[in-house]
């Protein structure tokens, strides 16, 4: 995974939000920062103790601001939580779900995502595994774009290059199954990398499925994970950021 060369454009990167506020809302203070980890909040099917969204929170989000820091020139603030009732999400680019074979968006939310999503959000979906999982996360992501079609990442994909060349499409698990002696739960043995991409060609909505990516970021410090999966994390993660903070 070479990393691609740029000529200081990492540290002129202007802070990144959303055009404007949607018509007649008050204005909102913009974060000073030109990123900020966002979590987003769902509502869930009833597994555990209804907080799903929560997994790995919040070491997670300070491992992988570690590593924004230490791999780019990025101007990294504070960690956040955002749901789909307000519009505090129009102020952030980025924003993370995790468990979302567990999540259950009604059609206000969807409605909200949608609306994010078009006017230049990025959505990065993470650790969720199996068939009735991935069956879960497309009820309510058909919701959001009933009409758009989710598709496998290409090669070529300038998401992969934005900054890390990324050629490896190994698993990324979980530390529970690797504690198991293999790489997937359920039966989501095979990783894929898929997208959802507005009518220009960007990329929307990133879906990790069949990997743990947040997992990756949490036990970085853990010599039980090893290290050259939690680098590939870093690096498909690093991409993404980049990615929505210039396009």
């Amino acid at each position: 995974m070479a990393m691609r060369r740029r000529s200081g454009w990492l540290g002129s990167i202007a802070v990144a939000t959303l055009a404007v506020p949607a018509s007649g809302d008050p204005p909102r203070t913009v974060p000073a920062s030109e990123f900020r980890f966002t979590r987003l909040q769902y509502a869930d099917l009833g597994y555990g103790f209804g907080r799903s969204w929560l997994v790995d929170y919040p070491e997670a989000e300070i491992h992988f601001g570690r590593a924004i820091s230490r791999l780019t020139r990025v101007d990294i603030g504070e960690p956040g939580i955002v749901n789909l009732r307000g519009d505090e999400l129009f102020d952030y680019p980025w924003l993370y779900a995790v468990e979302v074979g567990r999540w259950h968006l009604d059609d206000q939310e969807a409605a909200k995502l949608r609306e994010y999503l078009l006017r230049g959000g990025f959505l990065m979906v993470d650790d969720f595994h199996g068939t009735m999982e991935w069956r879960r996360f497309m009820e309510s992501m058909q919701k959001v774009f009933p009409d758009r079609p989710v598709v496998d990442i290409a090669d070529e994909d300038e998401v992969l290059h934005v900054l890390y060349d990324v050629d490896q499409r190994i698993q990324i698990p979980g530390i529970a199954p690797l504690s198991r002696g293999v790489t997937y739960e359920r039966d989501g043995v095979t990783p894929y990398w898929r997208g959802i991409y507005d009518d220009r060609g960007r990329l929307m909505v990133a879906i990790n499925f069949n990997m743990d990516l947040g997992d990756a970021w949490e036990h970085a410090d853990d010599p039980r994970y090893p290290e050259p999966m939690t680098a590939l994390a870093y690096r498909f993660a690093v991409n993404y950021v980049i990615y929505a903070m210039t396009h």
